[in-house]
């Protein structure tokens, strides 16, 4: 074969190879910016409506709180969702794992939608509800672990940070994808139409964003890059018994380096504009809901920016040193935050949550990464999802709740500032007793450098 021959054949593979990596990223984010928007819409709703619709006998205030109850108890199914959509992975194929926890999301989230309300069916309506919402934890439980492990896995040597980024902005965009919805239907809408039927719309919306996101993921045939994927799981999918007697402080750190961001997150989520349109005499600022969404919506933008920036700076200075930097500055700005955003004005609100998201991003965008390269191959896939939501249970799945008693045995917002400066604290202690891992081989079942890298 001549020189200009085996140039020609290294170009189409490298061709090839280039069309893969872009088919799974574009796979990962848009499956998971799909799935994120399921579960923020029920975030956005459980500050809005659903404790008047659903939670009333208990009283307004109570009724908020279960309403964030409501919110959590999904948490607590994720990682079910992550055991068992990591074992039928293996003998089903990665692709259709990823398929399946989509459909899943998008029949709750839709099912939602339809739902009767307490006043129509009594006591069934909640616990309709958060049966649906367990659904949705479920399936949040077995997406991420597949879809950071996907992009990851496959990165170019020294990108791995910027791959694994990739499902990573799904949330922010989910976020933004939500909030922005929230945002059109009060704005077009009465009051009195939102409560009454406007909120049901963003979870019909989810139906034409669930075939989108599955015609997307069942295109994408099973590649050498899915198939390798596959192998790879079922390489790590090792009974729990393994994991934690092998594995256990890994486990362990990957629980504690979340929950700082996770918590942060959620409020971010769904706690900021609640609090900002709650009537002032119910401890709120009064602010109109459309505009307060509209600003939650732009600022969310620096969580999708500073996340693909996380993962691309983790690549240059190490996941480890990423991390850090973003818990610093999360933790400098949790308190004084709050001075700027209860002074009532939409521009003040708007620059305190983009400021949140600079710390926020640097401490979400390397996660993918560093992950995965603190497993070894035979229980990576066990150990990035456990460790990922069990860090969700302890992390955000009650942020909201713990916000508002905070705020309502204090009655002073800073308060909560200094809920999530102490679970920061603990995140920053956990992040910081890592051994950088950047480097490691992620093929083989010890954790091995890879000098090039």
């Amino acid at each position: 074969m001549t020189d200009t021959a085996v140039a020609g054949s290294e170009t189409a593979q490298a061709d090839a190879r280039r069309r893969e990596e872009r088919k799974v990223l574009a796979g990962t984010v848009v499956g998971t910016t799909i799935e994120w928007y399921d579960f923020f819409i029920y975030a956005q709703a459980a500050g809005a409506v659903f404790a008047t619709l659903y939670f009333a006998p208990a009283g307004e205030t109570v009724g908020q709180i279960v309403s964030w109850a409501s919110l959590g108890i999904s948490f607590l199914f994720r990682p079910l969702g992550a055991i068992v959509a990591g074992h039928l992975g293996d003998r089903l194929g990665r692709k259709r794992m990823l398929v399946l926890t989509l459909v899943m999301m998008g029949l709750a989230t839709a099912l939602i939608g339809i739902l009767p309300t307490y006043a129509q069916i009594g006591i069934a309506a909640p616990v309709l509800l958060i049966l649906l919402r367990v659904l949705q934890g479920f399936s949040a439980g077995g997406e991420w672990g597949g879809a950071a492990l996907m992009s990851v896995e496959h990165a170019p040597k020294g990108r791995r940070g910027f791959f694994g980024a990739y499902p990573q902005i799904g949330v922010p965009l989910g976020m933004i994808l939500a909030t922005a919805t929230m945002w059109v239907i009060t704005t077009t809408l009465t009051e009195e139409q939102f409560l009454t039927w406007g909120w049901r719309i963003p979870f019909l919306f989810s139906i034409v964003l669930i075939l989108v996101g599955y015609f997307i993921r069942k295109t994408v045939e099973e590649s050498p890059v899915f198939k390798q994927l596959q192998e790879r799981k079922g390489e790590s999918a090792t009974p729990l018994k393994t994991l934690f007697s092998k594995h256990a402080r890994e486990v362990i750190l990957a629980a504690l380096i979340f929950i700082a961001n996770n918590a942060a997150g959620y409020l971010l989520i769904a706690f900021f504009s609640t609090y900002a349109t709650r009537p002032v005499d119910a401890g709120g600022l009064g602010l109109e809901r459309p505009p307060v969404l509209l600003a939650t919506t732009l600022a969310s933008f620096g969580w999708l920016i500073f996340t693909l920036y996380g993962g691309i700076l983790s690549d240059r200075i190490g996941r480890v040193r990423t991390f850090q930097i973003g818990y610093v500055l999360l933790g400098i700005w949790a308190i004084p935050m709050w001075f700027l955003i209860d002074t009532g004005n939409l521009g003040m609100y708007f620059l305190a949550l983009f400021l949140m998201t600079i710390g926020l991003g640097l401490s979400y965008g390397p996660q993918a990464s560093l992950y995965a390269e603190m497993f070894p191959a035979d229980v990576r896939y066990s150990g990035v999802s456990i460790g990922y939501a069990i860090g969700a249970i302890f992390g955000g799945a009650f942020a909201p709740m713990i916000a508002d008693l905070v705020f309502g045995a204090t009655g002073a917002s800073w308060t909560i500032g200094a809920y999530i400066l102490g679970v920061t604290i603990i995140s920053l202690i956990a992040v910081s007793l890592v051994k950088e891992p950047k480097g490691v081989n992620l093929h083989t079942r010890s954790n091995e450098v890879i000098a090039a890298e």
